[in-house]
């Protein structure tokens, strides 16, 4: 018998070929369509999934696997103590936090008010004065008046919130949150 030299060296190359393609083939042919739901991606959604979701055309999704929690063997979890178990707080070192926590809460309405008050100068009752380009260009003007109110209504909202916080810092005493109110 008479052997090719080309025949030897073409059939393991050719069945090289084949078994590479059906590996980079595989894959692709595998994954199908890929239809994205909301956040998920899916390739067998339900019928229900198939109305509401959207198939993605062209390119693979690429799934990385999140890390498996780690679980607590042989530990339990420290129980949430009930809020009679708390833990004590030296009455002195609670008095100095709740009189840190006010002032800071008071400094903080100090500097609202201001704030309020050079806005809503600003604002002069919606008609404040133009600025540069704002005479030839009233979107821009009409733009800055829609700011300044917005920003009235933020400065104002944060003041109620504060206040709050003040009356609540008092323990519900409303004599803090009337004095607050009384500097103004």
């Amino acid at each position: 018998m008479h052997h090719h030299p080309f025949k030897s060296v073409f059939l393991p190359a050719a069945s090289l070929f084949v078994s590479l393609a059906s590996f980079v083939l595989a894959p692709a042919h595998a994954q199908g369509e890929i239809y994205r739901c909301g956040t998920e991606y899916t390739n067998n959604p339900t019928p229900e999934q198939k109305k509401t979701c959207k198939a993605l055309d062209g390119g693979n999704v690429t799934v990385i696997q999140a890390p498996k929690p780690k679980a607590n063997v042989g530990k339990a979890a420290a129980p949430v103590p009930a809020s009679g178990d708390q833990p004590k707080v030296d009455p002195a070192v609670q008095k100095a936090r709740d009189s840190d926590a006010r002032a800071i809460l008071e400094a903080e309405l100090r500097r609202g008010e201001q704030r309020l008050a050079e806005l809503q100068r600003e604002y002069n009752g919606g008609q404040p004065e133009r600025r540069g380009e704002e005479v030839r260009n009233q979107m821009r003007y009409a733009e800055r008046v829609a700011g300044l109110k917005d920003s009235i209504a933020r400065a104002e909202a944060d003041l109620v919130g504060i206040r709050r916080e003040l009356s609540r810092a008092a323990g519900g005493n409303a004599n803090a949150a009337s004095n607050t109110q009384a500097q103004r």
